[in-house]
């Protein structure tokens, strides 16, 4: 009884680690979780939640709420994929576990490895991806089935235990792979497999559990083939259809030793035909990233056409920015200035010719020339003169673009009437 009770904490988590991940977290905004607390709603008193989140993350007594299922559809309208929306607080608790981990892991991941990474992109991994299809005839296009739904928790948990000495890591990482999923009716769902998409370690604990499924086992067992890697999209490169063929037929064995399948229907071989690669075989072409590769017409150093294996805006991505320009019904704001309608869609519209217009920007320029389609229905509405008279709105425009080339930043970037 005469002994000082020590006040000292079971883990040593620094505040300021706390507070660093509140602040990533603060600037990546994001949905509420399961207790609709916003992050401004959070902030009404950061400092006492703040140290209350340190405080059980020091003492291990921090237990994750569920985690809020969000259905978002597929892309190609295959179905839904489920997104975890977690707390704020428990954004908060993931970061601070993921800053203290990615020290230790990132620099033991694979060079071709692009997903989720600090100074690596998806465009990175798009321009490798293109140098590598202009040296290889053939392409292993891989799509893993329910990724995020389907890792095994006990080879993930191995893996992070090899990374880190802090038992908390370990401890809270076990806690989320294993915290419930909540749906809109407010039922739960148990999970023994997976990390849901949408939170702030998976990222993370799929590029670990990845590294030693894929990149580590193909640096091994095929050391002289290339892939590109983005989370759990890969593309492999291989000289012919017989190593293309055995390679992939490896790669789904070692999937099944680590609890994962490939997509029988999504997962193909593809020829990167081209003026120099003739071959005729079924499958030409394939996605990647937002990026469709296959054969395209182009001009060489001497201005010769020729036909090169190139990426451009993929088929799926063209028609969402499409459905997007619909959305915003430019045509039906007479009562707003061309330089309003501007400034509301320019930061969406540079976001992209940033990312789709690095590689053959043409194909992008085709597809927001539908904005100026709209602008042409909005003039037409605007202007009494204009009014059943086509030819003159479109000179009406021409003559604005000539006026103020950058006004819109499409036109800036090509896409003029």
């Amino acid at each position: 009884m005469s002994k000082p009770r020590s006040t000292s904490k079971p883990f040593e988590i620094s505040k300021w680690t706390v507070w660093e991940a509140y602040r990533k977290v603060r600037a990546n905004q994001g949905a509420a979780g399961v207790d609709e607390e916003s992050i401004a709603a959070f902030e009404v008193n950061l400092k006492d939640n703040l140290y209350k989140l340190w405080n059980r993350l020091s003492s291990g007594a921090y237990f994750p709420p569920p985690v809020r299922a969000v259905e978002i559809p597929k892309r190609d309208g295959s179905g839904s994929r489920v997104l975890g929306v977690p707390t704020v607080a428990d954004r908060i608790a993931q970061t601070v576990v993921a800053m203290t981990l990615e020290p230790k892991v990132e620099p033991l991941f694979h060079p071709d490895s692009y997903g989720y990474r600090p100074n690596r992109s998806a465009l990175d991994a798009v321009g490798r991806c293109r140098e590598r299809c202009w040296r290889n005839d053939w392409v292993i296009d891989l799509d893993i089935r329910s990724f995020f739904d389907s890792i095994d928790h006990e080879l993930l948990l191995k893996a992070v235990s090899r990374h880190t000495e802090h038992r908390w890591v370990l401890l809270y990482v076990q806690r989320w792979l294993s915290a419930p999923l909540q749906r809109a009716d407010g039922s739960l769902v148990a999970r023994d497999r997976g990390t849901p998409q949408g939170s702030a370690i998976s990222p993370l604990l799929a590029n670990v559990f990845l590294h030693y499924a894929f990149d580590a086992w193909m640096a091994r067992q095929f050391p002289t083939i290339g892939f590109e890697r983005y989370a759990d999209d890969a593309v492999v490169h291989c000289t012919s259809e017989r190593q293309a063929r055995y390679v992939l037929a490896a790669i789904a064995e070692r999937m099944a030793q680590v609890g994962l399948e490939l997509h029988p229907a999504k997962t193909r071989i593809v020829y990167c035909k081209d003026s120099n690669r003739r071959g005729q075989y079924p499958d030409c072409r394939f996605d990647f990233l937002g990026y469709t590769f296959r054969p395209r017409k182009a001009l060489n150093r001497n201005g010769v056409m020729f036909t090169n294996f190139v990426p451009a805006v993929s088929d799926g991505a063209a028609k969402a920015i499409r459905q997007t320009i619909k959305g915003w019904r430019l045509h039906l704001r007479s009562g707003h200035t061309l330089a309003e309608l501007a400034r509301e869609i320019n930061p969406i519209v540079r976001g992209w010719i940033n990312y789709y217009g690095r590689f053959y920007r043409s194909e992008l320029i085709e597809t927001l020339n539908h904005i100026d389609q709209y602008l042409a229905r909005w003039a037409r509405r605007k202007f009494k003169r204009l009014r059943r008279r086509p030819r003159r709105t479109w000179r009406f425009l021409a003559r604005v673009a000539d006026r103020e080339p950058d006004l819109f930043v499409h036109w800036a970037a090509g896409a003029r009437p």
